[in-house]
């Protein structure tokens, strides 16, 4: 598969094209079911990108809709072709977040708010391995090690040769005073992230305790933007259940939310004292 096709971008997209083209013609869903013969979970599914489509169906859809431009109808089947191949992330096995691996393989870049623990991203393998160990409710061997692997080939994607990921993460001070592992791990991985923000791509803000409130108290969220789309995703990450928030409306609260983080947060030389300070903390305890 192409590096720059990504199947769960590409079904959202395309279940996105096919709303639109659904409600330009003023048909409900329901409508829209009945004449492809369908439920109307079914083509809600398929709108939101949570239901793969065969190239038959949208040729269907696009009849149904009243689409005679077959430069349209080809390039939305050839989406729909593109959308049923598998990710990198499936052949490691069952992985519980693989839509939001698809979106972050896929997002040009991401603005992301920790308040515990450092960003995936930004991870050492052994604070990774740590984290999986002690936040995965009784992991097996098996589970752990596939939960790692795919964590560090997550991280191939903020250091792409052509096309690095443009990562933006603030993370409460909490974050860096939790202890993961032992105090080794915790000076490598301070170690670690000051070395990733002195990367042009990567930025990296510190929210000091003596912040005190502040809007993200509520939580960790992400923001992801696209290349060649205006849309984005917000990404709430939940222990059973993740959320995706894609309508404007619902995302334009988080980008403000960041903004006012980003002014609160120290400034990116600050926190990198502020981090060289508690690495030698670390040192010193060690």
């Amino acid at each position: 598969m192409a590096a720059n096709v990504n199947p769960t971008v590409r079904r959202r997209r395309l279940g996105a094209e096919l709303r639109q083209l659904r409600k330009a013609t003023g048909m409900t869903s329901s409508q829209a079911a009945k004449r492809l013969m369908v439920s109307q979970p079914k083509i809600s599914l398929i709108e939101t990108g949570r239901r793969p489509i065969n190239p038959r169906d949208v040729r269907d859809l696009c009849r149904i809709y009243g689409i005679t431009d077959q430069a349209v109808v080809d390039s939305l089947m050839r989406m729909a072709k593109e959308s049923g191949r598998q990710g990198w992330w499936v052949s490691c096995g069952d992985v519980p977040y693989g839509v939001y691996i698809g979106l972050e393989t896929a997002a040009a870049a991401i603005h992301s708010y920790d308040a515990l623990l450092v960003p995936g991203l930004l991870q050492t393998p052994r604070y990774a391995a740590a984290v999986i160990a002690q936040s995965v409710p009784c992991p097996t061997d098996e589970q752990a090690a596939v939960s790692l692997e795919v964590r560090l080939r997550r991280q191939h994607r903020a250091h792409h040769p052509a096309r690095p990921l443009r990562l933006w993460a603030i993370l409460d001070e909490s974050a860096l005073h939790r202890m993961v592992g032992n105090h080794d791990i915790m000076r490598e991985q301070l170690e670690h992230l000051n070395s990733l923000g002195a990367q042009p791509h990567i930025t990296v803000q510190v929210l000091p305790h003596s912040s005190g409130a502040h809007p993200g108290v509520l939580g960790q969220f992400s923001i992801l933007t696209y290349p060649d789309s205006d849309a984005g995703v917000v990404y709430l990450e939940r222990f059973t259940s993740d959320l995706y928030l894609e309508k404007h409306a619902e995302r334009y609260p988080y980008q403000v939310m960041f903004d006012h983080l980003q002014a609160q947060a120290l400034n990116p030389d600050d926190s990198r004292h502020l981090i060289d300070g508690m690495v030698k903390a670390y040192c010193e305890t060690h």
